[in-house]
């Protein structure tokens, strides 16, 4: 099964060779899709993204449902980006088309006393999806090497076997842990594909300001949105490492363009509609059993419509 699908060399540039780097300060958050795209002007290019967003969908929905039919592979989404780079925004469109009984979408807070008594997979674990159907994580076990890692005072609290490991083994030991529990993800029939909206700080910056003007989106900030903004250096670096170690041919790591949402949303849809299409999976093939049953019922329905 192959449809509309992005262009190779756009999987290229989006995808983080295993081991890295990521190099996300030499990426563009503002880069359009390369240079022919950037010559069309604003209207026509976003009007372009949002056809293609419309293909992608659809061929996103025709391809879930044959995820469901097969019932052999599972797939698991995984969203982590800095505030304001579009996650909600980004999840609500490009599956809007997809059957709701066959997706579902987890939210990861800040983790409870039950969470925290267990490792910090655990809770992912146990809201992964089944065999037919998208799992989406609107962040994931990975804020474990990230808010973590950039707020040490959140790992002074937390149960550990061996509080004496110094921070620096500690995040390659999870790292480790990670990959390890994905490669065991892929090997048992759920392929994970994970992306990262890479949002620039001045566009962050021109989106908590919308937020603030309008009545309608002041519900959406946080004081503490700001003091994150403060660690943004640290974010940047935590993603860099996190990316570098966690990218590899089973689970790969996609940094997404998210100044432009509009390009954000068509990239992520066009990735995850050829993601599912790779599987090469097919519809469950009919038995001389079952095919006699289905010309009997088929034969009934007809002989209704007949005139005695």
């Amino acid at each position: 099964m192959r449809g509309v699908t992005v262009a190779d060399d756009i999987v290229r540039t989006l995808r983080v060779a295993p081991g890295g780097p990521a190099k996300l300060d030499r990426r563009d958050p503002g880069w359009k899709g390369g240079p022919d795209l950037e010559r069309l002007a604003g209207d026509r290019l976003k009007a372009l993204a949002r056809e293609r967003l419309q293909e992608f969908v659809a061929e996103l929905a025709a391809a879930q449902e044959l995820l469901w039919a097969s019932d052999t592979y599972a797939v698991l989404v995984i969203f982590q980006a800095l505030d304001a780079a579009g996650k909600d925004g980004t999840i609500k469109h490009v599956m809007s088309g997809v059957n709701p009984q066959g997706c579902s979408v987890v939210s990861f807070k800040q983790p409870s006393a039950q969470e925290l008594d267990h490792t910090f997979l655990w809770r992912a674990s146990t809201a992964l999806p089944e065999r037919g159907r998208i799992g989406i994580f609107n962040r994931s076990y990975y804020e474990d090497v990230l808010v973590v890692r950039v707020h040490p005072e959140i790992l002074e609290r937390q149960p550990r076997a061996d509080p004496t490991v110094k921070p620096k083994r500690l995040w390659r030991q999870r790292y480790d842990d990670i990959v390890a529990f994905e490669r065991h993800l892929d090997r048992n029939g759920t392929k994970v594909v994970k992306f990262f909206l890479h949002v620039s700080r001045e566009e962050q910056r021109r989106r908590f300001l919308e937020r603030l003007r309008d009545p309608a989106k002041q519900w959406k900030f946080s004081a503490s949105d700001l003091e994150e903004r403060g660690h943004w250096d640290a974010y940047m670096e935590a993603f860099e490492d996190a990316i570098n170690a966690t990218s590899t041919e089973h689970a790969p790591w996609y940094v997404i363009p998210a100044d432009h949402k509009y390009i954000a949303r068509t990239l992520v849809a066009g990735v995850l509609a050829r993601t599912i299409q790779e599987l090469d999976l097919s519809f469950p093939k009919v038995g001389a059993k079952q095919r006699e049953v289905i010309e009997k019922a088929r034969a009934a329905l007809e002989g209704e419509g007949v005139p005695t």
